[in-house]
C-alpha cells in the first residue's frame, strides 16, 4: 500500500475514542455539580451514560462507510440524556437566582456551577453536530456535498480545499466552542435548518449561563 493511500485512509478515519473521551469529561463535569442540580440520585445518569459509551464502541461498525440503526439509536440516546441533564442543571441554577434562595447567595459556587454547565454544553453540542451532520460519521462520507448540515472552510475555499479532507469530532467540537463563545457561527456555516436550530439552541443556552448566571454570581461577589 502506497504512502498516499495510507494518508487518505487516515484523513477518512473518524475515531470513536475522541467521542468517548469527550463524553467521559462531560460525565465527570456533571458528577461534580451539586446534587440539587442533578436529575435523581447523583450516580444514576453517570452509570447509564457510561454503559451507553461502552455500547457505542461495540455497536459502531469497523467500516468507514456504514449505516447502523443500533449505533444511531445508542448515540442519539446518549447525547439526548446528557443534554436533558445539563439543561435541567442550568434551569435549576437560573431558578435559584430568580427566586433569591439561600443557595443563590454563594456567588463562588454559582460561578463554578455556571462554568461547569457552560463547558458541558460545548461538549454536548459538539456531539450533536458530529452525530447529525450528513446522517452521522458513517453515512456522510457517501453523500453529496449539498446534503451536509455544515460547510467547513476546507470544503469551500477552492484554492485550499483537499478532496480527501473529512471533518472528525475535533472539528465539530471546535465549531461548538466558537458558537458558544461568539453566540453565532464563525468560520463554519450551518446549511440545513436542523443545523441552524441546533446552533441557535446552543447559543441561547450559552447566553443564559453566561449572561444570567455568571453575571449575577459576580454581582453577588461584589
Amino acid at each position: 500500500m502506497t504512502e498516499g493511500v495510507l494518508r487518505n485512509k487516515q484523513r477518512d478515519h473518524d475515531p470513536v475514542w475522541h467521542v468517548q473521551v469527550a463524553m467521559v469529561v462531560a460525565i465527570a463535569l456533571q458528577w461534580l455539580l451539586p446534587a440539587r442540580y442533578t436529575v435523581g440520585p447523583p450516580y444514576i445518569l453517570p452509570v447509564i451514560e457510561v454503559l451507553l459509551i461502552i455500547a457505542l464502541g461495540l455497536t459502531t461498525p469497523k467500516d468507514k462507510i456504514f449505516r447502523s440503526l443500533a449505533r444511531r439509536v445508542n448515540a442519539v440516546l446518549l447525547i439526548a440524556i446528557a443534554t436533558v441533564a445539563n439543561t435541567y442543571a442550568l434551569a435549576g441554577v437560573a431558578n435559584q437566582l430568580l427566586q433569591g434562595t439561600k443557595a443563590a447567595e454563594n456567588g463562588k459556587h454559582l460561578i463554578l456551577a455556571a462554568l461547569n454547565i457552560y463547558l458541558t454544553n460545548i461538549i454536548i453540542f459538539g456531539l450533536w453536530y458530529w452525530e447529525l451532520d450528513g446522517g452521522g460519521p458513517g453515512a456522510r462520507l457517501a453523500i453529496a456535498k449539498h446534503e451536509h448540515d455544515f460547510l467547513f472552510p476546507q470544503q469551500q475555499n477552492e484554492s485550499y480545499k483537499h478532496p480527501q479532507w473529512r471533518p472528525t469530532f475535533i472539528d465539530y467540537l471546535y465549531v461548538s466552542s466558537t458558537n458558544a463563545m461568539a453566540f453565532s457561527p464563525t468560520d463554519t456555516m450551518p446549511l440545513s435548518r436542523r443545523g441552524k436550530m441546533l446552533m441557535l439552541a446552543q447559543a441561547t443556552l450559552s447566553l443564559i449561563s453566561v449572561a444570567l448566571v455568571a453575571a449575577r454570581a459576580v454581582n453577588i461577589l461584589h
